[in-house]
Order: structure tokens, then C-alpha cells, then sequence
């Protein structure tokens, strides 16, 4: 039961067919901005959001284009075939590579670099930016140039996880969707996508109300493949784990997801606890220094482990 989390695979489009509308209707009444910002937490589907409104653009066309009433890309669209690819000739994605910490401005410039060359057909050509939270200060300078005078006919899609850290100059050029669901939107997506109740597989303790469908299906996916069952976990038993084990060097999204965790930690505690102020002095210190490494590139391995030592098991 395994699932694929890749947006660029993803046919089917959960949650977010207001946005979609919103979007569409712009670009068939020649309205859509060339600027386009998705904001929101990680794991809402942003990304996925991105891709079929690009293979909606792209494939209006083609045989088996867009089904738009369903919210659906057909499998046999020769688009999505290409996009899945990556060599879609009037697509260009940017995004941060899995060796780097940042989206270096030569990543920029090759993009701009794609932006100068002619269009195949005539057709419209649509840039995704992933993960601009990762933009560092020069790739930014170079990303505002272009954003201030785009080329003819091509649209930039840019898509950001965390507002806190988004130059309000990157900002003001684009049209700016803020994304969010509630928690009950959130389990209903996620049911919707697994075809079984997450509560059956998920042990009610270890949810919080911030999960997004993301996150929860990212989730079940560790359990099933490492054979754990999320049932018979408390929270402090599960940060254990993935502590003890260092799950969170081996994955990126498990790394999210135990920060995610941790946060969920201090919040059934500070319920709990007579020593709030104490208590969140912690939780204030914690995420500071997580901000700390992921701006500096620090080794995050130690205050997971302070972390462990003084709360978990102190």
C-alpha cells in the first residue's frame, strides 16, 4: 500500500479544486497573472496543485487533455507523459536538489537561460519554482530580475512552505494563494487517497491538528516500510524510536515529521505540566536552534539527542 508522494505522478487532485477553479478561470479569461505564489504548510499538495494546472494549459490540445470536472490528468496525455519525464519542452522546474542545502543561482540562470529560447508551438510556457524557502540571497537577486520583466507568454508558478521566511520584495510580485485545510479536511483527503481509515492504522496520540495529508500519508509509508505498527505507540515511545534509530538521517520528510512530532510533544506537555513557563522557555530554545541548523547547515543529531535526554527519558 506504499504510496507515491511525487507530485509530477499524481492524477488525481484532492482539496483543492476551489484553488484550481480560481486559477483556471483566470487563464481562460486571458486574467491569469504571469506570477503565481502557493503558500501554505508542507504536504497540503501545493506541488501537486502546480502540475495540473500546468498539464491543464499544456494539454488543452492533445487527445485525453485535462478532465476538469473530475479534477483528473489521463495517464495517456501526452504532457503528462512528458512532464513525468522531465523533457516537457515548454516546462521548466526548478526545485532544490537532494545533495544541496540551497537553490543556487546557477539553477536560476540555467532557467533564464530557458526562458530565451523560442516556444514549441506557439504554446504557453510555465516555470514551477519548488521549495523558495531555499532560494539563497544571490539566487533571489537573480529569480527578481526576470519576475520584474518576464518574456512574452510564459507563466511562473512558485511554490513556498514557509512564510516566515519569504523576502516580501519576492512577494509583492506575484498573485499570493495562502493554502490551508482543516484538520477534518486533512483526515478526509488523506482517507480518500489510501482508501482506509487513518485511525485504523494510526494510533489517535500521535496526530496532531496541524497534520496535513502529506505528512499523515508520509507517515504510514515509514510504518510499512519499516514494520511498525503506529497503534501501539505513545509519543514519547515513538520519538524514541525515531531517535534512538536516527530515522531522521536517512529521510528528509522523517525529519519533518519528528520536528512535527517533538512540537506535538511540548503541547500535550505544557497541557499537562504546572511549569508552563519553564516548559516553554524549552520549546522556545528547541526552535530556535532547529532554525539555527537548518540556516547554518549544522548537525541537528546532538539536540535530538539533548532533546531525548532531558525530556524524554529526564
Amino acid at each position: 500500500m506504499n504510496m507515491n508522494l511525487r507530485p509530477k505522478n499524481n492524477t488525481r487532485l484532492y482539496g483543492m479544486k476551489f484553488f484550481f477553479n480560481e486559477i483556471i478561470g483566470l487563464y481562460n479569461n486571458d486574467k491569469m497573472p504571469t506570477k503565481i505564489l502557493l503558500t501554505g504548510k508542507k504536504g497540503l499538495g501545493k506541488s501537486t496543485l502546480a502540475y495540473h494546472i500546468v498539464n491543464y494549459i499544456l494539454s488543452q490540445k492533445e487527445e485525453f487533455n485535462y478532465d476538469i470536472n473530475n479534477n483528473e490528468i489521463n495517464e495517456n496525455n501526452k504532457s503528462f507523459k512528458l512532464l513525468k519525464n522531465n523533457s516537457h519542452p515548454n516546462f521548466y522546474l526548478v526545485d532544490l536538489k537532494e545533495e544541496k542545502k540551497t537553490i543556487d543561482i546557477s539553477q536560476i540562470r540555467e532557467m533564464i537561460s530557458f526562458t530565451n529560447k523560442s516556444s514549441f508551438n506557439n504554446l504557453s510556457k510555465l516555470i514551477l519554482i519548488d521549495n523558495i524557502d531555499y532560494l539563497n540571497k544571490n539566487s533571489i537577486n537573480s529569480l527578481l530580475k526576470i519576475l520584474e520583466e518576464p518574456n512574452e507568454n510564459i507563466f511562473f508558478i512558485l511554490i513556498q512552505n514557509n512564510e516566515k521566511y519569504i523576502l516580501p520584495t519576492l512577494r509583492s510580485r506575484c498573485l499570493n494563494f495562502k493554502i490551508f485545510f482543516t484538520f477534518e479536511d486533512s483526515v478526509k483527503i488523506t482517507n480518500n487517497i489510501i482508501k482506509k481509515d487513518i485511525f485504523d492504522l494510526i494510533d489517535q496520540n500521535l496526530i496532531n491538528y496541524y497534520n496535513t495529508p502529506g505528512e499523515l500519508i508520509s507517515l504510514i509509508n515509514f510504518s510499512l516500510d519499516n514494520k511498525i505498527n503506529l497503534k501501539n505507540y505513545t509519543i514519547k515511545e515513538f520519538l524514541n524510536l525515531l531517535i534512538e534509530n536516527r530515522y531522521y538521517k536517512k529521510d528528509k520528510l522523517i525529519k519533518n515529521l519528528l520536528i512535527s512530532f517533538i512540537e506535538l510533544f511540548f503541547l500535550k506537555e505544557y497541557k499537562d505540566t504546572l511549569t508552563k513557563n519553564s516548559l516553554l522557555n524549552i520549546y522556545h530554545s528547541f526552535l530556535h536552534k532547529i532554525h539555527n541548523i537548518e540556516k547554518f547547515n549544522l548537525d541537528d543529531e546532538s539536540l535530538f539527542m539533548e532533546f531525548k535526554s532531558k525530556l524524554l527519558n529526564g
